[in-house]
């Protein structure tokens, strides 16, 4: 499969503004030192781009002062730094270049919002863009496929997810080799390195417990007990994979009703491919047990995507009640209200009634296999 182009391109050029920074976020593997790249080859300017990984980068940005800034950047246009998270202090450094170094642009990728947008995100209040790449959405893929290949390659998405890697790889084999090795290779390192936790097991213990808990209300007390670990830990390790872009999480949605449920929150994963890895179950759909899960997760996640591809503002939900009336997905931006029930076969359920009553302006829609492309 040929280069596809990532959604938010465009909108991260535009955004490359003299003595601005523009931060780029994504898990590792999705394709930011890409995306980087083809900044720079698109740029007209004088670029220099460094590698947070890398010893001599690390020395160049050392010193903090302006005038190591300004001899640096003498005549360059365009300050380009992969996994900039890395780089110690980098929130306070780039905010001295980016104030003192005239006419320079900024444009940095991480692979943790918890390092770099904590770091990086106070200092640089005002003075800074920041984008989420994720794995492909269906919308970017689109226009490298036939209607008739997207249908073809479901089965495939629902199974191995959309990682940029993933996509381009001719057999399954490979995918779930690919899969397991940025599962045990960089995901729970990533994690480990951030916090410095000592207990991996647990993480990893947790991340199953999850996955098989996939599109359920999690209560974290009971996961603490399964785990022998207290329920702040759980919380507190689900709020660092969702920093590094594995999971989100959506609550309850709650306005008007007693009986409406909002302290409880389900989990959801980026890429199913990963989420697959996790339980090592790349199973075909027609021998598993979780292909409505997979479907949810498949469906919200695009969902998501599109809202960070076109800076959209959204805010996801799930709704439920205590006697058991729900929908799989509330859309809120502004004043709108949409609502999305998910169905893996043909059904069409009616909106609940309860919903239906309070909450009349909101539009709710059914989500199968049927129309799913016209909401992906």
């Amino acid at each position: 499969m040929e280069n596809i182009n990532r959604a938010i391109y465009q909108k991260v050029k535009d955004s490359l503004l003299p003595n601005k920074a523009v931060l780029i976020f994504g898990a590792r593997r999705v394709g930011k030192t890409v995306l980087m790249q083809q900044i720079i080859n698109s740029f007209s300017g004088k670029t220099m781009l460094l590698n947070g990984e890398d010893y001599d980068s690390q020395m160049l940005l050392q010193e903090q002062s302006i005038a190591n800034y300004r001899r640096l950047l003498e005549n360059i246009d365009l300050l380009a730094i992969d996994e900039a998270q890395n780089i110690p202090n980098i929130g306070a450094k780039l905010k001295l270049i980016v104030d003192e170094v005239p006419g320079v642009r900024v444009i940095a990728s991480g692979s943790s919002s918890f390092d770099l947008k904590n770091v990086v995100g106070e200092p640089l209040v005002g003075r800074s863009s920041m984008f989420l790449l994720t794995p492909f959405a269906q919308s970017e893929l689109r226009k490298n496929e036939t209607l008739l290949q997207t249908r073809q390659n479901l089965e495939m998405r629902l199974l191995y997810g959309a990682y940029p890697d993933v996509v381009k790889m001719d057999n399954d084999a490979q995918r779930a080799n690919y899969l397991r090795e940025i599962v045990n290779a960089y995901l729970l390192k990533d994690i480990l390195m951030i916090d410095g936790l000592k207990n991996s097991q647990k993480m990893r213990d947790l991340l199953r417990l999850i996955a098989f808990q996939m599109g359920e209300e999690v209560a974290y007390d009971e996961l603490g007990k399964q785990l022998g670990i207290s329920k702040n830990t759980v919380e507190k390790y689900l709020d660092l994979l969702s920093k590094v872009f594995v999971v989100y999480r959506l609550g309850g949605f709650a306005r008007n009703l007693r009986k409406e449920i909002s302290k409880a929150g389900k989990w959801y994963f980026y890429d199913n491919g990963i989420r697959n890895a996790i339980i090592n179950n790349f199973s075909p759909l027609s021998l598993r047990q979780d292909g409505g899960a997979l479907w949810e997760n498949y469906i919200i996640g695009e969902r998501v995507k599109q809202n960070h591809n076109n800076l959209l503002g959204k805010d996801f939900y799930f709704w439920r009640t205590y006697d058991q009336q729900e929908i799989d997905l509330i859309e809120v931006e502004s004043q709108n209200m949409l609502a999305f029930e998910i169905k893996k076969g043909e059904k069409s359920p009616q909106c609940p009634k309860a919903f239906a009553d309070n909450y009349q302006s909101a539009v709710y829609e059914v989500i199968n296999k049927n129309n799913y492309l016209n909401f992906v």
